[in-house]
This record gives C-alpha cells, structure tokens and sequence, in this order.
C-alpha cells in the first residue's frame, strides 16, 4: 500500500492531517472515491492542452474534501506538464476591488506556482530564467554566435531584442512593460545583479504599491493592479506555453469569502469578475487556461447572496435537469462532490494506518475489525450524521494511531470510546444575519 511513496510525502500527508489541513504533497497515495470525477478532468486537462480554455466549480458542504480535491487535481495537471498555482479568497484577497485587495490575490498565485520539479510552489524565477535559456539558445543558433559568447556583456542588447520580440508576439494587454521587466531579469541574470532580479520579479508579482517606485527601479510606467491583473495571468498563460508547457491552471479555494463581502455592489463586481472569465475561457477568447473554484453549496446557490444571485452566473451554473445521484454528468462547469461512503473511508483508513507506519517505521497492532470498530463508534455518535466530517475522521484516527504508537499498552477500545463529534462548521447563518445588518445599514 505504501510501495511508491516517498518519505517526505508520508510525513507531509501525517503532519497535514493532525493538523486539519490538505497536505502539497502526496494526495495521490491517499485518494479513495473519486475516480470518475479524475477521469473528467483528465478528459478536460486535454482539451486544454488542445488550445480551450475551462472554469470548473467544486461545491461540496464543509469537509466534504474540496481543499483535498484542488490539491488532488494539482497533482494529476502537475504530471500533464501544466504550470499550476493555488491560491485562497480571504477577506483580503478578491477577484475584483479597489484597494490592493484584487492585486493581492494575483501576488498569492504568483507566490504559489507549481512545476513538477517544484510541487510546492516558488517556481516563478525558475520559470523565468527556463524561458530565458530557451530564448538565449535560440538567438545564438539563429545569430551563428557559440552559447558561452553569447552571454558575454556586449550581446546583452541582441538577447533583449529577442526577449522583446517573443513577448511582443505571445503578450496582450500591457505587453510592453511586461517585456521590459522581462529584458531587467535577464540583465540581472547574466551580470549577477542580484537587486535588479529581485526588483524584476517584485513587478511580475504585483507587489510594488507606486508607479514611481517602479520606474525608479526597473524605469516601467505601469504596476500591475486591481485593474489589469488578470491580463497578466493571461500573459503569463502564453509565456508558459511558449515554453513547452501544456497550460496554465489555477485552483481558488474558499469561496466562502465572496459569499461574505459585506455590501451587495461589492460582491456583484466579484460575480461579474467570474463572469468574464468564464465567457472567456468558453468563448476562446483565451487558450490553455483552466481555471477551479472551490466552495459549499450555499455559495453556488443561495439566492440572496450566493454565485446565484447574479442571474448571468445562475443561467451558466444550474446543475443539468437529467442529472441523479446515481447518474452524474461530469462535464458540466459544477461538479457536487458527494460524501465518501462507509466503504470508501474504510479504505482510507486502512491506507492511512500504512502511511503512518511507514513515516515512523513502526507496526501498529490495528486490525482492520478495530479499524469498523473504530468507525462505528464515530458514526453512531449523538450528532454523527449532521456534523461528522472525513476531516474530523482522520484526525482522530491519526490522533488515535500516534497515542498508540507512543503508549502501546493502551486500551484501543477505551480510546474508541473518547470520541466525540464537535460542529466544525462554519456558522454561515450567523454571516448571513452580520451581512444583512450590514446592509441594511
């Protein structure tokens, strides 16, 4: 059961896991009951790597494993040859505003880009300084030059021309300055100028707050914002595919936070932000562009407040009328992530026990007739069915495994016998009651 499992992986996945949190790495050894919804992506990963462009919407209720899922399809595009980042709506972070809060959600998916030789993020220089050599190697074979004298400091100018000139064929919307910054990392690059590297990735990641400060150091106009940010994800989409890679996809997770934007105009421009990606994606205004979001049911479907609540998103969304929960269509742009059954924890469960043994190199005795037992006395806890989360599962399976690896004489039943279901829901009425305040005042 832990036959490819890395080292690193088994102790992410642990230490994860007691936390209450997704591991980056190694989800793949831990997946149970979701192959049909893999089997769609993998189908939609495709027709991405073909030139289209996709918006897919995770709704599930809380801990029902959407965070699990976007870091599950992160592995599965990883392995496509995508270029992949995760980032997280927060109070501070949005599609659309006009304080820094829309830039600020661009600067945590720059933060967080993902190649497979970096599954954990901060690939963005990597990235860069790749397309920099690809672009290098090209103009010395096109100028007849050798690669090493290439580099050489009076050659600098024929290497920003075709720096220039690539980006200018592959780059929309603030083109110029984007290949500027581009041109400063380079020069950065071969001088060991450490601080123009710097400065230049800073731009790339929207983090300079002045245009003046950005024309002070990189001698640029423009600073990415709330306004153009999204056609700077746009340019980075043609950039990485320029290099050979099969696209660009990007997982936002926590919804919840549009849902609670406090004023309605607020939230609408966020809705209509989502609207226009999506009408780019479906309409080819945009190639090898994916895009996941993640929320529960009511931020998908609640009339007042919800992604329902702005009718041009509401007519893209509705769930297909033939569909069942036996009888699913997995193309549609919302995918419902049903709860895993008794079986299919079971397997996880088991497949957590291997991992846990593996990362400390020990043998629990837990047999699989503890492990039912375990979960019985879980789901026939007061409260059970209406809290019980595959979150707080695991927890206190882990938590269970690590006092019996430190206490081996313990009695598992008494453990069994401690378990209690707390809510761990977010209270969403109590947000719905604060935001109508809110408004009405």
């Amino acid at each position: 059961m832990t036959d490819n499992i890395k080292p690193k992986e088994a102790t992410a996945i642990v230490n994860s896991l007691l936390g209450g949190v997704v591991p980056k790495i190694g989800v793949q050894h831990i997946t149970v009951g979701r192959s049909a919804e893999i089997e769609a992506f993998i189908k939609a990963l495709e027709d991405v790597r073909n030139g289209h462009s996709m918006v897919k919407f995770w709704i599930g209720d809380f801990g029902s494993g959407k965070s699990f899922m976007m870091h599950l399809l992160n592995t599965v595009a990883l392995k496509q040859k995508f270029v992949v980042a995760n980032a997280d709506f927060t109070p501070d972070n949005r599609l659309y505003s006009n304080d820094g809060k829309a830039v600020a959600l661009y600067s945590a998916i720059m933060d967080n880009i993902a190649i497979q030789t970096k599954p954990e993020g901060g690939a963005l220089a990597t990235l860069l300084e790749k397309w920099i050599e690809q672009v290098v190697s090209k103009t010395a074979q096109a100028e007849g030059i050798s690669l090493t004298e290439i580099r050489e400091e009076q050659h600098l100018p024929l290497i920003q021309r075709s720096i220039m000139q690539t980006l200018n064929e592959i780059t929309d919307v603030g083109g110029f300055d984007f290949g500027v910054v581009v041109m400063k990392y380079y020069e950065g690059y071969i001088s060991d100028n450490e601080q123009l590297r710097r400065s230049a990735l800073k731009w790339l990641k929207g983090e300079y707050r002045t245009k003046t400060e950005a024309r002070q150091d990189l001698g640029v106009r423009e600073i990415i914002n709330d306004l153009n940010y999204y056609d700077m994800l746009k340019n980075f989409c043609r950039l990485f595919v320029n290099m050979g890679y099969s696209g660009f996809m990007i997982n936002l997770d926590e919804a919840i936070n549009l849902y609670k934007i406090s004023t309605s105009v607020m939230r609408e421009k966020n809705y209509e932000k989502i609207l226009t990606i999506y009408n780019d994606c479906f309409q080819g205004k945009v190639s090898n562009f994916f895009i996941n979001f993640a929320g529960t049911h009511e931020v998908l479907e609640n009339e007042r407040r919800g992604l329902f609540s702005y009718h041009a998103l509401k007519s893209r969304l509705e769930t297909n009328k033939f569909e069942t929960l036996e009888v699913r269509d997995f193309s549609q742009p919302v995918i419902r992530l049903m709860p895993l059954n008794h079986n299919e924890i079971f397997v996880l469960l088991k497949k957590l026990k291997a991992i846990f043994d593996f990362n400390y190199k020990t043998q629990l005795d837990i047999t699989d007739e503890e492990i039912q037992l375990f979960m019985e006395e879980m789901f026939n806890k007061p409260g059970a069915s209406e809290f019980l989360t595959p979150r707080e599962v695991i927890r206190d399976f882990l938590n269970i495994l690590s006092i019996i690896r430190q206490n081996p004489g313990v009695d598992k039943r008494q453990l069994f016998g401690q378990i209690e279901i707390r809510d761990e829901r977010p209270d969403e009425s109590a947000v719905d009651s604060l935001v109508d305040g809110i408004e009405v005042l």
